[in-house]
């Protein structure tokens, strides 16, 4: 069963001050009085310019989507949406993390992507009217937007601009899940992980003394999932690497010393 998961009107989301809510640890906490509509629409309509997608949406258009969207606060390991799920809304988170992954019948996960503020999850379901075939999952306490599906379509087909850039996100993650298929068919435990490592620290990689330290808290069950893999191989891989001196490890955290040699492994 889907976990219970906590909706929020427009009306009881927190009102954004000079810098957005970050985090939204605290936002479960409802306003002591519904505000007025005005404000409600203030709230939307700043949170839909948060979405990269929407930045370029005239100023009527943010409005008429304003009164349609709905904002969710999702809770750390709350699920959004399984497989055979109604596919009929396409999510915009604007902060936290949901993981995207496929689940086996004897309970075996892939993860197919982490998905970040400003970025879009669910949106197949704009092409067609099948059910969702994957799991969405908060990683950390998320705050999400949803706007029907039948309202993204009708808008797309009306502006061009918006779904060329629509376009371009579907066509970006088709290639780098052709990646992924190819790393997972064609190459070594050593070589996806190191090519997996690369790739977080493009996104993630914070400067350290040491060298590029992964930004985010991964498990190595986690990392496991993502290249197919076991916890017990990860972990194993990950010694061998740190005894070679390409990374160092503190706590869940990674810190990659060496890139070159990792990346050639890859």
């Amino acid at each position: 069963m889907i976990c219970e998961t906590a909706y929020v009107r427009r009306s009881e989301v927190p009102v954004p001050q000079a810098n957005p809510p970050v985090s939204p640890a605290s936002s479960h906490k409802r306003a002591s009085a519904p505000a007025a509509a005005t404000t409600d629409d203030k709230r939307a309509l700043w949170y839909l310019r948060k979405i990269p997608l929407f930045e370029k949406l005239s100023p009527e258009q943010l409005r008429a989507l304003a009164a349609e969207i709905e904002v969710r606060e999702i809770m750390r390991r709350q699920v959004i949406y399984l497989p055979g799920d109604l596919a009929d809304r396409v999510f915009f988170i604007n902060g936290g993390r949901v993981k995207c992954s496929k689940v086996s019948r004897d309970g075996k996960e892939l993860t197919l992507a982490y998905r970040g503020a400003g970025e879009v999850f669910g949106e197949l379901c704009v092409l067609d009217d099948a059910p969702r075939d994957e799991m969405a999952e908060a990683m950390k306490n998320a705050i999400i937007t949803e706007l029907p599906a039948e309202t993204f379509r009708r808008l797309l087909l009306a502006d061009a601009e918006l779904t060329f850039r629509f376009a371009g996100v579907v066509g970006q993650r088709r290639r780098q899940m052709e990646t992924k298929l190819e790393h997972l068919v064609f190459r070594d435990v050593h070589a996806k992980l190191a090519a997996l490592l690369i790739d977080l620290a493009e996104q993630y990689g914070v400067e350290c003394e040491q060298g590029t330290q992964i930004g985010i808290k991964i498990t190595h069950q986690e990392m496991a999932n993502l290249i197919g893999s076991t916890r017990e191989t990860i972990s194993l891989t990950l010694a061998h690497f740190k005894k070679r001196n390409l990374l160092d490890l503190l706590g869940r955290s990674v810190v990659l010393i060496d890139q070159d040699g990792l990346a050639a492994l890859c």
